[in-house]
């Protein structure tokens, strides 16, 4: 598919052959100089885009590129997610290095996507695929993120009925996952109402906000939703949800921890909102996710993903735990960057 005009929750791209690899660059291309930015770097962009695809086509099996912008403190960038459950590397370091080849090729793929990229991640394991993330910036790239997520509509939908939303406003970093009711435009409608009331919601808890967002969505269908709150400075964790949102603390060392989501639906009747606490020690990670990811996932599983970028780790679960017959959302948060 291609898309003229790419939405801030991006667009995916099933990548398996090379006609389709072209048609993720010229969207990339025009993604590019819709955000403005440079000849030179929409250039760049247009190289680390056949690079990828190219690597998807040739190397790797059920490859999937999710093409979106990144908005940070009023600049814009290009965001590429390329996902697949190939081969995998053993050594993604060494596969990123000029002249290193499985292939007999030139070996100059990776390589060229590190050098051209403003920022460039990768996470891989033998025998179950790949994981990159690249960000492509005019000037300096903006701090890592603390928290990101990505969603993924059903097979067969444009748009996608789950949805996250980040926000830091007074001191506080609130994170939103939501899952219109359904599919479809309807569903999408919904999540895009809880996320614009997130964005304008009162500072406050996350039971505070979990409520504006009920009282935002009573012209929609409504939604399961979560919001959460992690606060270094205390060690703790604040949190508050309606509906099956599933939400975990991982922290090294510890078993998972589930944390509590009340019965309701937002938007609808008068569900009881309560807020929870939890301890959330440095080093701990948040994973939140619809049910269109099945909760059985382990990052024990994945040897040093837990302590990699927020986006990374959301990406590989979506990859491992999504669902095709559902709306899927990730989302990933830390205390800090």
């Amino acid at each position: 598919m291609t898309a003229d005009v790419v939405p801030d929750h991006g667009v995916w791209f099933r990548v398996d052959n090379g006609a389709t690899a072209g048609g993720v660059r010229r969207a990339a291309e025009r993604l590019g100089r819709q955000l403005e930015l440079s000849a030179d770097r929409v250039a760049d962009l247009a190289i680390i885009t056949a690079e990828i695809t190219s690597n998807l086509v040739k190397h790797a099996r059920e490859g999937t590129l999710l093409l979106r912008p990144a908005r940070r403190n009023g600049r814009a960038g290009v965001e590429l997610v390329a996902i697949d459950a190939g081969p995998g590397m053993a050594d993604l370091t060494l596969s990123s290095t000029d002249g290193h080849s499985t292939v007999g090729t030139l070996g100059i793929g990776l390589g060229a996507i590190v050098r051209q990229a403003s920022r460039f991640d990768g996470y891989s394991l033998s025998g179950r695929g790949t994981v990159l993330t690249v960000q492509v910036w005019d000037g300096p790239p903006p701090e890592p993120d603390w928290a990101a997520g990505l969603a993924r509509p059903i097979t067969g939908e444009q748009d996608s009925g789950d949805g996250y939303a980040v926000r830091e406003v007074d001191g506080r970093r609130q994170v939103l996952v939501c899952d219109g009711l359904g599919h479809g435009p309807l569903a999408a409608a919904a999540t895009g109402a809880a996320v614009a009331a997130f964005r304008s919601a009162p500072v406050g808890p996350p039971d505070v906000v979990v409520r504006h967002l009920h009282a935002g969505m009573s012209h929609t269908r409504g939604a399961a939703l979560a919001v959460a709150e992690p606060d270094p400075a205390t060690g703790l964790l604040r949190y508050a949800g309606l509906g099956n949102i599933a939400a975990m603390i991982v922290a090294s060392g510890e078993r998972r921890r589930g944390l509590v989501s009340l019965p309701g639906i937002a938007g609808h009747q008068r569900p009881a909102v309560g807020g929870y606490e939890y301890p959330f020690a440095p080093g701990s990670t948040l994973v939140m996710h619809s049910d269109g990811v099945v909760d059985r996932w382990d990052l024990d599983d994945y040897p040093g993903l837990a302590g990699r970028a927020p986006l990374l780790v959301a990406a590989t679960l979506l990859r491992d735990a999504g669902v095709r017959r559902d709306d899927a959302c990730v989302l990933v948060a830390r205390g800090s960057a």
